[in-house]
Protein backbone atom coordinates (compact mmCIF):
# COMPACT_ATOMS: atom_id res chain seq x y z
CA UNK A 1 0.00 0.00 0.00
CA UNK A 2 1.43 3.33 -0.95
CA UNK A 3 2.55 5.75 1.75
CA UNK A 4 1.23 8.60 -0.40
CA UNK A 5 -2.37 7.59 0.25
CA UNK A 6 -4.04 8.49 3.54
CA UNK A 7 -6.30 5.96 5.30
CA UNK A 8 -9.38 7.95 4.27
CA UNK A 9 -8.17 7.96 0.65
CA UNK A 10 -7.73 4.21 0.71
CA UNK A 11 -11.29 3.80 1.97
CA UNK A 12 -12.86 6.24 -0.48
CA UNK A 13 -10.73 5.58 -3.57
CA UNK A 14 -12.59 2.43 -4.72
CA UNK A 15 -15.90 4.27 -4.33
CA UNK A 16 -14.59 7.25 -6.28
CA UNK A 17 -13.31 5.14 -9.16
CA UNK A 18 -16.54 3.13 -9.08
CA UNK A 19 -18.52 6.37 -9.52
CA UNK A 20 -16.36 7.28 -12.51
CA UNK A 21 -16.90 3.81 -13.99
CA UNK A 22 -20.63 4.12 -13.41
CA UNK A 23 -20.82 7.53 -15.11
CA UNK A 24 -19.06 6.26 -18.20
CA UNK A 25 -20.85 2.91 -18.40
CA UNK A 26 -24.25 4.51 -17.82
CA UNK A 27 -23.55 7.15 -20.44
CA UNK A 28 -22.53 4.46 -22.94
CA UNK A 29 -25.90 2.69 -22.66
CA UNK A 30 -28.50 5.19 -21.45
CA UNK A 31 -28.74 6.84 -24.88
CA UNK A 32 -29.69 3.68 -26.76
CA UNK A 33 -33.40 3.79 -25.92
CA UNK A 34 -33.48 7.58 -26.29
CA UNK A 35 -32.23 7.71 -29.89
CA UNK A 36 -35.65 7.75 -31.62
CA UNK A 37 -36.94 10.49 -29.29
CA UNK A 38 -33.81 12.62 -29.73
CA UNK A 39 -34.07 12.20 -33.50
CA UNK A 40 -37.67 13.40 -33.48
CA UNK A 41 -36.81 16.36 -31.25
CA UNK A 42 -33.90 17.44 -33.44
CA UNK A 43 -35.85 16.76 -36.64
CA UNK A 44 -33.46 14.22 -38.15
CA UNK A 45 -33.88 10.65 -39.35
CA UNK A 46 -33.44 7.99 -36.68
CA UNK A 47 -30.67 6.31 -38.68
CA UNK A 48 -28.73 9.57 -38.76
CA UNK A 49 -28.36 9.42 -34.98
CA UNK A 50 -25.50 6.95 -35.38
CA UNK A 51 -23.04 9.85 -35.19
CA UNK A 52 -24.19 10.64 -31.64
CA UNK A 53 -23.15 7.16 -30.52
CA UNK A 54 -20.02 6.72 -32.62
CA UNK A 55 -18.50 10.13 -31.84
CA UNK A 56 -18.24 9.25 -28.14
CA UNK A 57 -16.60 5.85 -28.59
CA UNK A 58 -14.31 7.23 -31.29
CA UNK A 59 -13.04 9.91 -28.91
CA UNK A 60 -12.34 7.17 -26.38
CA UNK A 61 -10.37 5.21 -28.98
CA UNK A 62 -8.23 8.19 -29.97
CA UNK A 63 -7.39 9.48 -26.48
CA UNK A 64 -7.16 6.31 -24.35
CA UNK A 65 -3.57 5.68 -25.60
CA UNK A 66 -2.33 8.95 -24.07
CA UNK A 67 -4.01 8.48 -20.66
CA UNK A 68 -1.00 6.82 -19.02
CA UNK A 69 1.47 9.42 -20.29
CA UNK A 70 -0.76 12.31 -19.18
CA UNK A 71 -1.14 10.81 -15.68
CA UNK A 72 2.61 10.28 -15.34
CA UNK A 73 3.35 13.79 -16.59
CA UNK A 74 0.76 15.84 -14.70
CA UNK A 75 -0.22 13.63 -11.77
CA UNK A 76 -3.21 11.38 -11.19
CA UNK A 77 -5.15 13.86 -9.04
CA UNK A 78 -5.01 16.72 -11.51
CA UNK A 79 -5.72 14.51 -14.53
CA UNK A 80 -8.55 12.59 -12.87
CA UNK A 81 -10.19 15.82 -11.71
CA UNK A 82 -9.78 17.37 -15.17
CA UNK A 83 -11.27 14.26 -16.78
CA UNK A 84 -14.35 14.38 -14.53
CA UNK A 85 -14.66 18.11 -15.18
CA UNK A 86 -14.44 17.73 -18.97
CA UNK A 87 -16.88 14.81 -18.93
CA UNK A 88 -19.36 16.75 -16.78
CA UNK A 89 -19.03 19.89 -18.92
CA UNK A 90 -19.60 17.78 -22.02
CA UNK A 91 -22.72 16.32 -20.42
CA UNK A 92 -24.08 19.81 -19.67
CA UNK A 93 -23.44 21.00 -23.23
CA UNK A 94 -25.01 17.83 -24.67
CA UNK A 95 -28.17 18.54 -22.70
CA UNK A 96 -28.25 22.11 -24.05
CA UNK A 97 -27.59 21.13 -27.68
CA UNK A 98 -30.09 22.38 -30.22
CA UNK A 99 -28.91 20.45 -33.29
CA UNK A 100 -27.41 17.07 -34.04
CA UNK A 101 -24.14 18.65 -35.17
CA UNK A 102 -23.67 20.48 -31.86
CA UNK A 103 -24.66 17.31 -29.99
CA UNK A 104 -21.99 15.29 -31.82
CA UNK A 105 -19.29 17.85 -30.99
CA UNK A 106 -20.31 17.80 -27.32
CA UNK A 107 -20.27 14.00 -27.31
CA UNK A 108 -16.67 14.15 -28.54
CA UNK A 109 -15.89 16.42 -25.57
CA UNK A 110 -17.51 13.87 -23.27
CA UNK A 111 -15.42 11.13 -24.84
CA UNK A 112 -12.21 13.09 -24.24
CA UNK A 113 -13.03 13.20 -20.54
CA UNK A 114 -14.07 9.56 -20.43
CA UNK A 115 -10.87 8.46 -22.19
CA UNK A 116 -8.84 9.75 -19.23
CA UNK A 117 -11.32 9.19 -16.42
CA UNK A 118 -11.50 5.40 -16.25
CA UNK A 119 -7.88 4.48 -17.20
CA UNK A 120 -6.39 7.01 -14.77
CA UNK A 121 -8.75 5.89 -12.01
CA UNK A 122 -7.69 2.30 -12.60
CA UNK A 123 -4.02 3.34 -12.59
CA UNK A 124 -4.49 5.10 -9.25
CA UNK A 125 -5.94 1.92 -7.77
CA UNK A 126 -3.00 -0.13 -8.99
CA UNK A 127 -0.52 2.30 -7.41
CA UNK A 128 -2.42 2.59 -4.13
CA UNK A 129 -3.23 -1.00 -3.20
CA UNK A 130 -0.79 -3.90 -2.84
CA UNK A 131 -1.33 -6.94 -5.02
CA UNK A 132 -2.90 -8.83 -2.13
CA UNK A 133 -5.73 -6.27 -2.01
CA UNK A 134 -5.84 -5.19 -5.65
CA UNK A 135 -8.14 -7.94 -6.93
CA UNK A 136 -10.73 -7.11 -4.28
CA UNK A 137 -10.54 -3.39 -5.11
CA UNK A 138 -10.75 -4.02 -8.87
CA UNK A 139 -13.67 -6.40 -8.40
CA UNK A 140 -15.52 -3.70 -6.44
CA UNK A 141 -15.04 -1.00 -9.08
CA UNK A 142 -16.04 -3.48 -11.81
CA UNK A 143 -19.57 -3.67 -10.37
CA UNK A 144 -20.68 -0.50 -12.22
CA UNK A 145 -19.62 -2.12 -15.50
CA UNK A 146 -22.39 -4.63 -14.84
CA UNK A 147 -24.98 -2.39 -13.16
CA UNK A 148 -24.58 0.51 -15.63
CA UNK A 149 -25.52 -1.51 -18.73
CA UNK A 150 -28.33 -3.19 -16.78
CA UNK A 151 -29.96 0.06 -15.69
CA UNK A 152 -28.91 2.33 -18.57
CA UNK A 153 -31.53 1.39 -21.18
CA UNK A 154 -34.33 1.40 -18.60
CA UNK A 155 -33.27 4.70 -17.04
CA UNK A 156 -33.02 6.23 -20.50
CA UNK A 157 -36.49 4.95 -21.37
CA UNK A 158 -38.00 6.25 -18.13
CA UNK A 159 -36.42 9.69 -18.53
CA UNK A 160 -37.58 10.01 -22.13
CA UNK A 161 -41.01 8.62 -21.35
CA UNK A 162 -41.72 10.73 -18.25
CA UNK A 163 -39.40 13.76 -18.55
CA UNK A 164 -37.25 14.88 -21.49
CA UNK A 165 -34.24 13.43 -23.27
CA UNK A 166 -32.06 16.34 -22.16
CA UNK A 167 -32.37 15.15 -18.55
CA UNK A 168 -30.31 12.09 -19.56
CA UNK A 169 -27.24 14.30 -19.76
CA UNK A 170 -28.10 16.47 -16.75
CA UNK A 171 -28.03 13.36 -14.52
CA UNK A 172 -24.23 13.47 -14.69
CA UNK A 173 -23.99 17.01 -13.26
CA UNK A 174 -24.47 16.31 -9.52
CA UNK A 175 -22.45 13.09 -9.78
CA UNK A 176 -19.60 14.94 -11.47
CA UNK A 177 -19.67 17.76 -8.90
CA UNK A 178 -19.47 15.25 -6.04
CA UNK A 179 -16.65 13.43 -7.82
CA UNK A 180 -14.61 16.63 -8.19
CA UNK A 181 -15.00 17.39 -4.48
CA UNK A 182 -13.89 13.90 -3.45
CA UNK A 183 -10.95 13.91 -5.87
CA UNK A 184 -9.45 17.10 -4.45
CA UNK A 185 -10.04 15.98 -0.88
CA UNK A 186 -9.00 12.33 -0.96
CA UNK A 187 -7.39 11.18 -4.23
CA UNK A 188 -3.66 10.31 -3.98
CA UNK A 189 -1.44 12.19 -6.41
CA UNK A 190 1.03 9.97 -8.26
CA UNK A 191 3.34 11.02 -11.04
CA UNK A 192 6.40 9.49 -12.61
CA UNK A 193 9.80 10.91 -11.73
CA UNK A 194 10.64 10.67 -15.42
CA UNK A 195 8.10 9.92 -18.13
CA UNK A 196 8.71 8.71 -21.64
CA UNK A 197 8.29 11.30 -24.40
CA UNK A 198 4.84 11.36 -25.94
CA UNK A 199 4.64 10.15 -29.53
CA UNK A 200 3.05 13.30 -30.93
CA UNK A 201 3.56 12.27 -34.55
CA UNK A 202 1.94 8.91 -33.87
CA UNK A 203 -0.98 10.58 -32.09
CA UNK A 204 -1.63 12.89 -35.04
CA UNK A 205 -1.33 10.11 -37.64
CA UNK A 206 -3.43 7.63 -35.69
CA UNK A 207 -6.05 10.09 -34.45
CA UNK A 208 -6.48 11.80 -37.81
CA UNK A 209 -6.65 8.50 -39.69
CA UNK A 210 -9.22 6.92 -37.41
CA UNK A 211 -11.32 10.10 -37.19
CA UNK A 212 -11.33 10.54 -40.96
CA UNK A 213 -12.23 6.89 -41.52
CA UNK A 214 -15.11 7.24 -39.07
CA UNK A 215 -16.27 10.39 -40.88
CA UNK A 216 -16.31 8.56 -44.20
CA UNK A 217 -18.44 5.83 -42.64
CA UNK A 218 -20.79 8.47 -41.21
CA UNK A 219 -21.43 10.22 -44.53
CA UNK A 220 -21.48 7.05 -46.65
CA UNK A 221 -24.92 6.81 -48.20
CA UNK A 222 -25.95 10.30 -47.05
CA UNK A 223 -25.38 11.76 -50.54
CA UNK A 224 -23.78 14.85 -49.03
CA UNK A 225 -20.48 14.38 -50.87
CA UNK A 226 -19.76 13.04 -54.32
CA UNK A 227 -18.36 9.55 -54.83
CA UNK A 228 -14.90 10.73 -56.02
CA UNK A 229 -14.48 12.90 -52.91
CA UNK A 230 -15.57 10.06 -50.60
CA UNK A 231 -13.09 7.71 -52.28
CA UNK A 232 -10.37 10.34 -51.92
CA UNK A 233 -11.12 10.80 -48.20
CA UNK A 234 -11.13 7.04 -47.71
CA UNK A 235 -7.75 6.75 -49.41
CA UNK A 236 -6.37 9.56 -47.25
CA UNK A 237 -7.66 7.86 -44.06
CA UNK A 238 -6.05 4.57 -45.05
CA UNK A 239 -2.85 6.40 -45.92
CA UNK A 240 -2.73 8.08 -42.50
CA UNK A 241 -3.27 4.78 -40.69
CA UNK A 242 -0.65 3.08 -42.86
CA UNK A 243 1.67 5.99 -42.08
CA UNK A 244 1.16 5.38 -38.38
CA UNK A 245 1.97 1.67 -38.78
CA UNK A 246 5.21 2.55 -40.56
CA UNK A 247 6.03 5.18 -37.94
CA UNK A 248 5.23 2.93 -34.95
CA UNK A 249 7.56 0.20 -36.16
CA UNK A 250 10.49 2.64 -36.36
CA UNK A 251 10.37 4.74 -33.18
CA UNK A 252 11.45 3.48 -29.73
CA UNK A 253 8.34 4.66 -27.83
CA UNK A 254 5.30 4.57 -30.15
CA UNK A 255 1.79 5.53 -29.11
CA UNK A 256 0.71 1.90 -29.54
CA UNK A 257 3.37 -0.81 -29.70
CA UNK A 258 2.42 -2.82 -32.77
CA UNK A 259 5.24 -5.31 -32.20
CA UNK A 260 2.98 -6.94 -29.59
CA UNK A 261 0.90 -8.26 -32.49
CA UNK A 262 3.70 -10.77 -33.03
CA UNK A 263 2.17 -12.62 -30.06
CA UNK A 264 -0.21 -15.06 -31.74
CA UNK A 265 -2.87 -15.20 -29.02
CA UNK A 266 -2.96 -11.42 -28.64
CA UNK A 267 -3.16 -10.96 -32.41
CA UNK A 268 -5.95 -13.51 -32.74
CA UNK A 269 -7.91 -12.13 -29.78
CA UNK A 270 -7.76 -8.50 -30.93
CA UNK A 271 -8.40 -9.07 -34.65
CA UNK A 272 -11.15 -11.62 -33.99
CA UNK A 273 -12.68 -9.29 -31.42
CA UNK A 274 -12.61 -6.39 -33.87
CA UNK A 275 -14.47 -8.31 -36.56
CA UNK A 276 -16.97 -9.80 -34.10
CA UNK A 277 -17.78 -6.39 -32.67
CA UNK A 278 -18.38 -4.96 -36.15
CA UNK A 279 -21.46 -7.17 -36.11
CA UNK A 280 -22.45 -7.26 -32.45
CA UNK A 281 -21.63 -3.58 -31.95
CA UNK A 282 -24.64 -2.57 -34.05
CA UNK A 283 -27.16 -4.36 -31.83
CA UNK A 284 -27.53 -1.61 -29.17
CA UNK A 285 -28.32 0.79 -32.03
CA UNK A 286 -30.68 -1.43 -34.02
CA UNK A 287 -32.78 -3.05 -31.30
CA UNK A 288 -34.23 0.20 -29.89
CA UNK A 289 -35.08 1.25 -33.46
CA UNK A 290 -36.75 -2.10 -34.07
CA UNK A 291 -38.76 -1.92 -30.85
CA UNK A 292 -39.75 1.76 -30.96
CA UNK A 293 -39.82 2.87 -34.61
CA UNK A 294 -40.77 -0.51 -36.07
CA UNK A 295 -42.98 -2.16 -33.45
CA UNK A 296 -44.27 0.98 -31.73
CA UNK A 297 -43.15 0.18 -28.18
CA UNK A 298 -42.63 3.07 -25.76
CA UNK A 299 -39.10 4.02 -24.63
CA UNK A 300 -39.79 2.44 -21.22
CA UNK A 301 -40.97 -0.81 -22.81
CA UNK A 302 -37.94 -0.78 -25.10
CA UNK A 303 -35.63 -0.34 -22.11
CA UNK A 304 -37.28 -3.24 -20.31
CA UNK A 305 -36.79 -5.47 -23.36
CA UNK A 306 -33.05 -4.69 -23.33
CA UNK A 307 -32.56 -5.44 -19.63
CA UNK A 308 -32.50 -9.27 -19.91
CA UNK A 309 -29.28 -9.03 -21.92
CA UNK A 310 -27.39 -7.34 -19.08
CA UNK A 311 -29.08 -9.52 -16.47
CA UNK A 312 -27.81 -12.63 -18.26
CA UNK A 313 -24.33 -11.11 -18.43
CA UNK A 314 -24.31 -10.53 -14.66
CA UNK A 315 -25.42 -14.10 -13.97
CA UNK A 316 -22.72 -15.52 -16.24
CA UNK A 317 -19.83 -13.60 -14.63
CA UNK A 318 -19.72 -15.95 -11.66
CA UNK A 319 -19.33 -19.04 -13.86
CA UNK A 320 -17.14 -17.78 -16.70
CA UNK A 321 -13.84 -18.95 -15.15
CA UNK A 322 -15.08 -22.51 -14.70
CA UNK A 323 -16.57 -22.63 -18.21
CA UNK A 324 -13.34 -21.44 -19.80
CA UNK A 325 -11.29 -23.85 -17.73
CA UNK A 326 -13.48 -26.73 -18.85
CA UNK A 327 -14.00 -25.93 -22.54
CA UNK A 328 -10.92 -23.82 -23.32
CA UNK A 329 -10.67 -20.60 -25.26
CA UNK A 330 -10.65 -22.25 -28.67
CA UNK A 331 -13.80 -24.25 -27.98
CA UNK A 332 -15.64 -21.25 -26.54
CA UNK A 333 -14.62 -18.76 -29.21
CA UNK A 334 -15.43 -21.12 -32.06
CA UNK A 335 -18.77 -22.44 -30.84
CA UNK A 336 -20.00 -19.34 -29.05
CA UNK A 337 -19.17 -17.04 -31.97
CA UNK A 338 -21.35 -19.12 -34.29
CA UNK A 339 -24.10 -19.25 -31.67
CA UNK A 340 -23.90 -15.49 -31.20
CA UNK A 341 -24.31 -14.93 -34.94
CA UNK A 342 -27.23 -17.37 -34.98
CA UNK A 343 -28.97 -15.42 -32.20
CA UNK A 344 -28.65 -12.27 -34.29
CA UNK A 345 -30.35 -14.16 -37.11
CA UNK A 346 -33.15 -15.06 -34.69
CA UNK A 347 -33.71 -11.39 -33.86
CA UNK A 348 -34.36 -10.87 -37.58
CA UNK A 349 -37.63 -12.79 -37.07
CA UNK A 350 -39.00 -10.42 -34.40
CA UNK A 351 -42.15 -8.74 -35.67
CA UNK A 352 -45.51 -7.41 -34.61
CA UNK A 353 -46.80 -10.93 -33.91
CA UNK A 354 -43.83 -12.00 -31.78
CA UNK A 355 -44.93 -12.47 -28.15
CA UNK A 356 -43.12 -10.42 -25.52
CA UNK A 357 -42.01 -13.48 -23.57
CA UNK A 358 -40.20 -14.83 -26.63
CA UNK A 359 -38.34 -11.53 -27.14
CA UNK A 360 -37.30 -11.65 -23.47
CA UNK A 361 -36.01 -15.23 -23.82
CA UNK A 362 -34.07 -14.33 -26.97
CA UNK A 363 -32.58 -11.28 -25.26
CA UNK A 364 -31.50 -13.36 -22.26
CA UNK A 365 -29.79 -15.99 -24.42
CA UNK A 366 -28.16 -13.30 -26.54
CA UNK A 367 -26.87 -11.55 -23.40
CA UNK A 368 -25.45 -14.83 -22.12
CA UNK A 369 -23.64 -15.54 -25.40
CA UNK A 370 -22.32 -12.00 -25.86
CA UNK A 371 -21.01 -11.82 -22.29
CA UNK A 372 -19.21 -15.13 -22.80
CA UNK A 373 -17.78 -13.77 -26.04
CA UNK A 374 -16.57 -10.46 -24.67
CA UNK A 375 -15.01 -11.89 -21.52
CA UNK A 376 -13.23 -14.62 -23.47
CA UNK A 377 -11.86 -12.21 -26.06
CA UNK A 378 -10.84 -9.61 -23.46
CA UNK A 379 -8.91 -12.03 -21.27
CA UNK A 380 -7.25 -14.05 -24.05
CA UNK A 381 -5.31 -10.90 -24.92
CA UNK A 382 -3.11 -11.43 -21.84
CA UNK A 383 -2.50 -15.17 -22.18
CA UNK A 384 1.08 -14.91 -23.46
CA UNK A 385 1.92 -11.27 -22.71
CA UNK A 386 4.94 -10.60 -20.48
CA UNK A 387 4.16 -8.75 -17.21
CA UNK A 388 6.02 -5.63 -18.33
CA UNK A 389 3.88 -5.47 -21.50
CA UNK A 390 0.51 -5.93 -19.79
CA UNK A 391 -0.26 -2.20 -19.58
CA UNK A 392 0.43 -1.61 -23.29
CA UNK A 393 -1.55 -4.73 -24.24
CA UNK A 394 -4.49 -3.41 -22.24
CA UNK A 395 -4.22 -0.02 -23.95
CA UNK A 396 -4.15 -1.59 -27.42
CA UNK A 397 -7.08 -3.88 -26.62
CA UNK A 398 -9.15 -1.02 -25.16
CA UNK A 399 -8.40 1.23 -28.12
CA UNK A 400 -9.32 -1.41 -30.69
CA UNK A 401 -12.44 -2.26 -28.69
CA UNK A 402 -13.70 1.32 -28.80
CA UNK A 403 -12.86 1.62 -32.50
CA UNK A 404 -14.77 -1.55 -33.35
CA UNK A 405 -17.78 -0.41 -31.34
CA UNK A 406 -17.82 2.91 -33.18
CA UNK A 407 -17.43 1.24 -36.58
CA UNK A 408 -20.03 -1.39 -35.60
CA UNK A 409 -22.73 1.24 -35.07
CA UNK A 410 -21.75 2.96 -38.32
CA UNK A 411 -21.86 -0.36 -40.18
CA UNK A 412 -25.31 -1.15 -38.78
CA UNK A 413 -26.64 2.25 -39.87
CA UNK A 414 -25.11 1.98 -43.35
CA UNK A 415 -26.47 -1.51 -43.97
CA UNK A 416 -29.93 -0.60 -42.66
CA UNK A 417 -30.02 2.53 -44.83
CA UNK A 418 -29.34 0.39 -47.90
CA UNK A 419 -32.46 -1.65 -47.16
CA UNK A 420 -34.78 1.21 -46.11
CA UNK A 421 -36.24 3.05 -49.13
CA UNK A 422 -36.41 6.47 -47.49
CA UNK A 423 -34.99 6.92 -44.00
CA UNK A 424 -36.93 10.18 -43.53
CA UNK A 425 -40.41 8.89 -44.36
CA UNK A 426 -40.26 5.10 -44.15
CA UNK A 427 -43.23 3.23 -42.71
CA UNK A 428 -42.89 0.98 -39.64
CA UNK A 429 -43.13 -2.10 -41.87
CA UNK A 430 -40.36 -0.81 -44.13
CA UNK A 431 -38.19 -0.03 -41.11
CA UNK A 432 -38.77 -3.52 -39.67
CA UNK A 433 -37.88 -5.11 -43.01
CA UNK A 434 -34.71 -3.03 -43.32
CA UNK A 435 -33.58 -3.79 -39.77
CA UNK A 436 -34.28 -7.51 -40.27
CA UNK A 437 -32.04 -7.61 -43.34
CA UNK A 438 -29.38 -5.61 -41.51
CA UNK A 439 -29.45 -8.09 -38.60
CA UNK A 440 -28.84 -10.92 -41.05
CA UNK A 441 -25.81 -9.10 -42.48
CA UNK A 442 -24.40 -8.25 -39.06
CA UNK A 443 -24.97 -11.80 -37.87
CA UNK A 444 -23.02 -13.01 -40.87
CA UNK A 445 -20.12 -10.66 -40.07
CA UNK A 446 -20.05 -11.94 -36.49
CA UNK A 447 -20.07 -15.56 -37.63
CA UNK A 448 -17.18 -14.93 -40.04
CA UNK A 449 -14.99 -13.93 -37.09
CA UNK A 450 -15.03 -17.61 -36.06
CA UNK A 451 -12.61 -18.22 -38.94
CA UNK A 452 -10.07 -16.05 -37.12
CA UNK A 453 -10.54 -17.91 -33.84
CA UNK A 454 -10.08 -21.19 -35.68
CA UNK A 455 -6.35 -20.40 -35.65
CA UNK A 456 -6.23 -20.91 -31.88
CA UNK A 457 -4.78 -24.07 -30.35
CA UNK A 458 -6.58 -26.14 -27.78
CA UNK A 459 -4.00 -25.20 -25.14
CA UNK A 460 -4.14 -21.44 -25.77
CA UNK A 461 -5.18 -19.44 -22.73
CA UNK A 462 -4.19 -22.04 -20.15
CA UNK A 463 -1.64 -19.62 -18.73
CA UNK A 464 -4.45 -17.26 -17.73
CA UNK A 465 -5.33 -18.53 -14.26
CA UNK A 466 -8.68 -17.93 -12.59
CA UNK A 467 -6.98 -15.36 -10.37
CA UNK A 468 -5.66 -13.42 -13.34
CA UNK A 469 -8.91 -13.85 -15.21
CA UNK A 470 -10.89 -12.25 -12.42
CA UNK A 471 -8.49 -9.34 -12.11
CA UNK A 472 -8.24 -8.67 -15.83
CA UNK A 473 -11.92 -9.18 -16.54
CA UNK A 474 -12.51 -6.48 -13.93
CA UNK A 475 -9.76 -4.29 -15.31
CA UNK A 476 -11.10 -4.30 -18.85
CA UNK A 477 -14.82 -4.05 -19.35
CA UNK A 478 -17.02 -3.79 -22.36
CA UNK A 479 -19.28 -0.88 -22.95
CA UNK A 480 -21.95 -2.96 -24.60
CA UNK A 481 -25.19 -3.49 -22.78
CA UNK A 482 -25.07 -7.18 -23.53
Amino acid sequence: MSDDASPSAKRLLPWLVAVAFFMEMLDSTILNTAMPSIAASLDVAALSMKAVLTSYTLALAVFIPVSGWVADRFGTRRVFASAIGVFTLGSLLCGLSGSIHVLVVCRVLQGCGGALMVPVGRLTLVRTFPKTELVRAMSFVAIPSLVGPLLGPLIGGVIVGLLHWRVIFFVNLPIGALGLYLVYRHLPDYRAAKSQPLDWIGLVLFGAGVALLSYVLEIFGEHELGTPLIIGLLALAIGLIAGYVRHALRVPHPLLRLDLFKIRTLRTAITGSFVARLGVGGMPFLLPLLYQVGLGYSPIESGLLLMPQSLAAMILKAAISRILERLGYRGILLGNTVLLGAMMFVFATVGASTPIWLIVVQAFIFGFCSSMQFTSMNTLVYADVAPEDTSMASTIASTMQQMSMSFGVATAAIVTALFVPDRHSSTPDEMIHGIHLSLLVLGGITTVSALIFAGLRSTDGEAVSQHKLAARAGAQTDAHPQ
